[in-house]
């Protein structure tokens, strides 16, 4: 059995007030890809490049157990192209040019290698291509796991809904689940959102962590204070192949273990930032990946006792 990544393999060109990349290798599948590969090797890939795509970068990725017979290559034409400028607070961007190229009339063809699904990873895209996707499977997957942005909820919100009904969790930051629920509180906004389909909700809220819902439970993940923070570009994707390869690896899809996974993914984003691009994914070694979760781990574990003063006793 193996998890399915579906997303963009792109060029990004990127501006933060530490430092300027010249274009290179992103686009969410990518992120996902690299991140879910640290713990399972039966990833199968759903995406289209251009003849512009490093040849190199889809060789790396599939010496990493990722298939590429999903990828569609087109010799003749130019991979997305995405550029942005970070403000100080690295949480508000600026786009300053978007090329869709390959992605304008992306059509996503499923192998027949790739129908023995149990995990679904729906990266960022446009919501009737994440449907196609879906509809190509004979099986349901045991989980299906998908990311969405605001730009969608602006342009295409009745595909949007009718993809919600079909997924088992969704990944979305907090504005975004304001946006799409139309409610401030993001308990409110949780219980309105799993209400259009998803069982379960993950907020990401970027240096402040992440929150995971499912029916009455909650549980928060901080975010790890780093020193240096150079392109959080790809940690939203990173953070989704982290929690989706843990739960590919442990074939558990309970509330308890998604916990875990949100560390998991937190931990591998946190990596993802230190460098531009996918960079620091392509040297961590798995002894920095089981140090930076035992961090996580001391960061929120804590003993306490109460001392109340007699009189207050009841």
């Amino acid at each position: 059995m193996s998890l399915i990544v579906v997303g963009s393999m792109a060029f990004d060109a990127i501006e933060t007030p530490f430092g300027k990349s010249d274009k290179i290798v992103g686009g969410a599948a990518t992120y996902i890809a690299w991140s879910a590969s640290n713990f399972t090797r039966s990833i199968n890939q759903v995406s289209v490049v251009g003849g512009d795509f490093p040849k190199e970068e889809l060789k790396m990725l599939e010496a990493r157990g990722v298939n590429m017979e999903g990828v569609q290559i087109k010799e003749k034409e130019k991979s997305f192209f995405w550029s942005g400028k970070y403000h100080m607070d690295m949480n508000t961007r600026d786009t300053l040019d978007t090329q869709l190229n390959v992605l304008a009339n992306f059509n996503p063809v499923l192998p027949d290698s790739y129908q023995d699904c149990e995990f679904l990873m729906l990266g960022n895209l446009v919501p009737a291509v994440q449907m196609a996707v879906i509809d190509q499977l004979k099986k349901r997957p045991k989980l299906v796991v998908m990311d969405t942005m605001n730009f969608w909820m602006e342009t295409a919100m009745d595909d949007l809904e009718k993809v919600l009904k079909k997924v088992d969790v969704l990944m979305i930051n907090d504005s975004e689940a304001r946006q799409l629920s139309a409610q401030y509180s993001l308990v409110k906004a949780a219980n309105t959102i799993m209400k259009m389909g998803p069982k379960f909700l993950v907020i990401k809220k970027g240096e402040h962590g992440a929150l995971l819902f499912h029916e009455d439970g909650v549980f928060y993940a901080p975010a790890l204070p780093l020193e240096d923070v150079f392109d959080p570009t790809g940690a939203g994707d990173t953070f989704a192949g982290g929690f989706i390869g843990h739960i590919a690896r442990t074939k558990d899809i309970s509330f308890a273990n998604m916990k875990t996974g949100i560390i998991v993914g937190s931990a591998l984003a946190s990596f993802c930032v230190e460098k531009f691009g996918t960079t620091r994914l392509k040297e961590l070694k798995h002894r920095e990946l089981e140090g930076r979760i035992q961090q996580f781990k001391e960061l929120v574990n804590f003993d306490i006792e109460l001392l109340l003063n007699d009189s207050n006793a009841e």
